[in-house]
């Protein structure tokens, strides 16, 4: 049985698509570009801000300097609203407090900055103890590197790979897991197609919260 399930944050326990969408806008509109749709900016997400914000900008405006005042534009309006809209999917709360009654460690894993993982986490799932809480930093690879799942695993020496189980909801989460040698579970409730997970062989793919613990505690 797994012993220790990192989480994606966006996409797979939150989610955040609106309130990044507008925030993308605000600073595309700032910089005097055109604006992008929500289902644009959903293909573009989960490689971390500065490759969000680079790759909403027009072509022949992806210069370090139009970079720099998207960033600023950025996170001075993303902090103030960071969860204007975001919420958690239906059902999640309830399988991490399941989870975590039934003795499974548990650990969030993101590409998203640090301080803004940390206070959704926070916000939304306080009353869970996480083994780990890791989000992009300064000095650290992002995502699919494994260095964020090794990270995580310092934290609980005892647990060994094969019982650790990566849940996420993109290619780059599949990678990451895979990267590690661990299993991963891929959900199509968050912001890539089954069709696109499937490209890259997760373990185990699902449509609804409801089956994680039904994966985890092999029911399923």
């Amino acid at each position: 049985m797994y012993k220790l399930v990192i989480f994606d944050l966006d996409g797979t326990l939150l989610d955040t698509i609106e309130d990044l969408a507008t925030s993308v806008n605000h600073s595309l509109k700032s910089c005097g570009c055109r604006t992008i749709e929500v289902d644009e900016c959903r293909k573009l997400v989960g490689h971390g801000v500065r490759n969000l914000l680079r790759d909403a900008l027009p072509q022949g405006m992806k210069t370090d300097d139009m970079l720099k005042r998207m960033s600023d534009h950025f996170f001075s309006y993303y902090n103030d609203h960071i969860s204007d809209f975001t919420k958690p999917y239906p059902g999640i709360p309830e399988v991490l407090r399941e989870l975590a009654s039934k003795g499974i460690r548990l650990a969030v894993a993101s590409n998203k900055f640090q301080a803004g993982t940390e206070e959704l986490v926070e916000k939304f799932f306080g009353d869970i103890n996480f083994v780990k809480v890791l989000g992009q930093r300064e000095g650290f690879p992002i995502k699919p590197d494994a260095g964020v799942v090794f990270e995580i695993m310092t934290e609980v020496p005892e647990i060994d790979l094969k019982e650790v189980l990566y849940c996420g909801d993109s290619d780059v989460d599949i990678q990451t897991g895979n990267n590690a040698g661990v299993n991963t579970l891929a959900v199509t409730w968050g912001f890539r197609t089954k069709e696109q997970l499937q490209v890259h062989n997760p373990w185990r793919m699902i449509d609804n919260t409801s089956e994680i613990c039904d994966v985890i505690f092999g029911n399923k």
